[in-house]
């Protein structure tokens, strides 16, 4: 009790000093250091065989160091190589001419909010074929962020929809859906159409409209003026670069999608190596259109500085949230709440809502929804058996209420690097997002009982 009693009041100082404005990444590393310094003298281990130092309270900080490495080579490269390119598209003028030329088909959409909700579909059909959800916020940021944005669409509003656009992790190719299927006894393309899809159509229309409510109601409140569509047609700049140079941000996606089990499945195409051969194609097209080789070579430094920009505000905040969710789960908290839902006696609709809501807010608080979903998932066959109730039933909801609540973190991978690359709070993003993910949470929870 002692442990759950530590973890929560440490959970409920650090949400109050960030929703207070206090700088995330130190009371994020500060609430995750201490924990771990609890959990050192409940006599609980923190790292294991080779990972250890020797000393265990040096490896508080052996853990935040081998989170940087891992981060910084992995999801943070992708992440920085992104905020490079969405920068380097800005200084060529290749978001100002896709905004341009877009603008005019998109003016029979008579509110930018019928597209802002048309967007999240869009983003959400893409994550079938795109998996991971860092990686395709982040090349729509470096594509539709723009576009959305021109059109009088707050920044918050548009990186909402963009941060939630892989809230349902749908798909064949999707981690957690292989997981839930085989925890259910079903083949992984059987769990996609018969438990996925009847549960996901009724919840991306509700999303889709409660963004259109929610985000026009925010930027209403905050002043925001949304311009028609038709003004931003007739907008022009008499420095925009050649109308070729619209394809240049669509370029990293387009190469994803053509080199993925969609297309061309025998190619892999990871989301770095498509930025950095679209950065290669831009500034060829740099060097033809200008024909001056010294400014265009120095022109990559935006990409870098806009990397370096990304490492500071984002890539420090994911490791920060990180450290934080590790001390909660070495301090026992996770495994206690496991416990608590496995001798609650209630009922099969009671316990399945029990189980939702023990991984929502897990997935809230450590900002991933695949380590509370894969800790509490494997428990369902035995729970279902007790209470005569397919798996199915039971591990489609949770496996959704994971990735919706991880929309609604704000120390997410992927709500934290939208918010680095539109300059904005993630705290301010998951304000917009917190009211559409809850509408999912209810209405995939409700569609999962009567399917």
């Amino acid at each position: 009790m002692l442990a759950m009693a530590l973890a929560l009041i440490t959970t409920v100082i650090v949400a109050y000093m960030i929703l207070h404005k206090k700088n995330a990444q130190t009371v994020l590393f500060a609430g995750g250091i201490f924990l771990m310094a609890m959990t050192i003298l409940l006599g609980y281990p923190l790292l294991e065989g080779k990972k250890s130092t020797g000393m265990v309270w040096f490896d508080i900080f052996k853990f935040i160091e081998d989170t940087f490495s891992s981060r910084a080579a992995g999801i943070g490269l992708l992440i920085m190589a992104v905020g490079g390119f969405a920068k380097y598209m800005e200084h060529i003028g290749a978001s100002r001419v896709l905004v341009y030329l877009s603008a005019k088909p998109l003016s029979m959409m008579k509110s930018p909010y019928l597209l802002l909700a048309a967007s999240y579909v869009v983003g959400q059909l893409l994550n079938i074929v795109i998996p991971s959800a860092a990686g395709l916020c982040v090349l729509l940021m470096a594509t539709l962020f723009p576009v959305l944005t021109s059109l009088g669409v707050s920044r918050l509003s548009a990186a909402a929809v963009i941060a939630t656009a892989p809230c349902l992790d749908l798909g064949p190719a999707s981690g957690t859906a292989v997981f839930a299927a085989k925890t259910a006894g079903l083949d992984v393309a059987d769990y996609f159409v018969g438990e996925q899809i009847p549960i996901a159509v009724v919840t991306i229309v509700a999303i889709a409209i409660s963004h259109f409510l929610v985000q026009r109601w925010f930027d209403r409140r905050a002043g925001v003026e949304a311009k028609s569509m038709e003004y931003i047609a007739q907008e022009k700049d008499d420095n925009m670069p050649p109308a070729i140079y619209a394809i240049l941000p669509l370029v990293p996606i387009g190469l994803v999608l053509v080199f993925s089990k969609l297309f061309v499945s025998t190619i892999k195409m990871p989301v770095v190596t498509a930025m950095i051969i679209s950065i290669a194609l831009a500034m060829s097209f740099e060097l033809v259109r200008t024909r001056d080789v010294k400014t265009v070579f120095d022109s990559i430094k935006v990409f870098f500085d806009g990397m370096g920009r990304i490492f500071a505000t984002v890539i420090t905040l994911i490791v920060a949230g990180e450290t934080f969710a590790f001390g909660l789960t070495k301090i026992g908290a996770v495994d206690m709440i496991i416990s608590g839902a496995q001798s609650s006696g209630f009922g099969a609709a009671a316990i399945t809502l029990v189980m939702v809501l023990i991984v929502a807010v897990s997935a809230v608080i450590m900002g991933s929804g695949n380590a509370p979903f894969y800790s509490f998932g494997a428990l369902v066959p035995d729970i279902a058996a007790k209470l005569s109730m397919l798996p199915a039933a039971m591990i489609t909801p949770m496996q959704m209420a994971s990735s919706i609540a991880r929309s609604a973190s704000p120390i997410t991978a992927a709500v934290v690097a939208v918010a680095g690359v539109a300059d904005v709070s993630p705290v301010d993003v998951v304000k917009r997002t917190a009211i559409p993910m809850l509408v999912a949470l209810v209405t995939s929870f409700v569609m999962a009982v009567l399917v």
